[in-house]
Parts: C-alpha cells; structure tokens; sequence
C-alpha cells in the first residue's frame, strides 16, 4: 500500500470496531452496512426484516466481511434488551451505535390519528431512546463510545404531511446534543446526520410524482436526489477515530438543499 494508502487507512479505518446498526434492512441502512463493512467494521444488521439482513450478511461474507443479522424491533423494549444482549454475546462489546431505523407516514397535520402519531414516535424517537440507553450502559464500562443518529431534512426544514416525522427527527437531533453533552466524561460520542431527499425503494413514487419531483429539484442546488451510497462517507468518518473531536453536531447531507436551493435571478458574467 502507498504512503498515501496507509495515511488513509490510519484516519477511517473500522477494523477493529463492532457497529450496531438499525434499520439495516432500508435503503439507507443497507448502503450504510455496506460501507461499514468494506471499511473493516464488524457490523450487526439489525431490523425486523431479517431475511433481508440475512442477504445482506450473505453477500458481504463472500467478500470476506464480517457482519450478522439480528432481530430487533426497536418500538419493544424487551426486543431491544434481547438484540443487545445477542449482539454483546457474540461480538464482546459494541463500538458504534447508529440509529437508523425510521417509518412514516405522510398526511396533514389535521388528518393524523392518535395511533399514526404513537407507531411514529415509538420507532422513531422512543426507540432510538431506550436502544441508546442500553448500548450506552456497556459503552460506559468499556470507557469509550460512538453514536450516529439518522435524523433528516425535516428536523431543520420541512414538507407538508410529515408534521410527527419531522418532530420525532428534531427530537432525535436534541437528543444527541443530550447524549454528547452527558455522556462525554464516559469518552463517548455524539452526532447526527440529516440526509436531504434520498432515493430509495419508498421514495421513488415521490420522485415520479408529477409535481412533487419539480417541487423538490427547485430547492436543491444539485438538482437531483441523493444515493443512499452518497452517506456513506460522513458515516465513515463519524464512526471512525479521524473524528474524534466531532461531537453533538448535526451534518446535512443535502445536496445544497438547505442552503436554499436554486438561486434568484442575479446579474452574472457566467
């Protein structure tokens, strides 16, 4: 390997790490796993959706990886003490958490029921809560930690139909303000990534949407989607030591959406 290799490999290598990683089975969990893996992490898909995990599992050990599936339902605490326990049993401690799992379900704020707002906030918001406090309890004994919260666009800026969603991921973005600033005497650290409008398997009806797909490229700079293979570098880098004076920080990964988008008329020679 070249100087330049070995310079690389000392800043954002993961071998050595074990990652535990929640919705593992989406689009962007599983772009994220990948990325985890090829970095040298151990890491342990966890979703409700095993057999896909499985898959997942199954194509990164043929390339050498090392990675298992569990089950996890993060809206259960029982579910989540149990993948735990599991994920310690076999890999000894747990390096990196990222919470990644997440639902929706876009209506206005007037059409939301009671039982809508309660499924949303418990996976998205409560889970990543309780999940967090049990990892953390083994992440205190070993005397050092790393969390990555998913949040999203939304926690910042917001679309119309996403009023619980959005709230649960602002929630989770304060939450990791909580955990940097708590936890830090522990050598643990916190932070946030808030993905822009990725494409994915469920926001692909969005992105053929006649109307919605304009509305969304007008106030993104890049004038397109995000790949979910597109997260996977601020992922790395979280997880990895090259950060580790990162913590309670929120990073949008937006493609210039936040930013503002696509600009007024101005006078320009280009």
């Amino acid at each position: 390997m070249s100087l330049i290799g070995n310079y690389l490999e000392s800043l954002f290598s993961l071998e050595g790490k074990v990652i535990l990683l929640t919705g593992a089975a989406g689009g962007i969990g599983e772009a994220i796993a990948r990325g985890f893996a090829n970095a040298g992490g151990s890491v342990a898909l966890c979703d409700m959706n095993t057999e896909q995990c499985e898959d997942i599992v199954n194509q990164l050990e043929q390339e050498k990886l090392s990675a298992k599936a569990y089950y996890l339902d993060v809206s259960k605490l029982k579910s989540i003490k149990q993948c735990v326990d599991s994920v310690i049993t076999d890999f000894e401690k747990i390096d990196v958490l990222v919470n990644c799992a997440g639902i929706n379900k876009r209506e206005g704020f007037l059409d939301v029921e009671e039982e809508t707002y309660d499924r949303i906030m418990n996976v998205n918001l409560k889970g990543s809560f309780l999940l967090s406090q049990e990892v953390v309890k083994h992440m205190i004994v070993q005397k050092r930690g790393n969390i990555i919260n998913i949040c999203s666009h939304n926690d910042e800026a917001m679309l119309g139909g996403c009023s619980v969603y959005g709230a649960t991921k602002s929630g989770l973005r304060a939450l990791t303000r909580s955990m940097a600033v708590e936890w830090a005497k522990h050598g643990i650290r916190a932070n946030a990534i808030s993905p822009g409008h990725i494409i994915t398997p469920l926001t692909i009806p969005t992105w053929e949407h006649p109307t919605r797909s304009v509305y969304l490229k007008e106030r993104i700079a890049m004038k397109r989607p995000g790949k979910p293979e597109e997260l996977v570098g601020m992922c790395i880098m979280l997880a990895s030591d090259s950060s580790s004076y990162m913590s309670g920080q929120a990073y949008h990964v937006d493609g210039g959406c936040l930013c503002g988008g696509d600009p007024w008329e101005y006078d320009t020679n280009y």
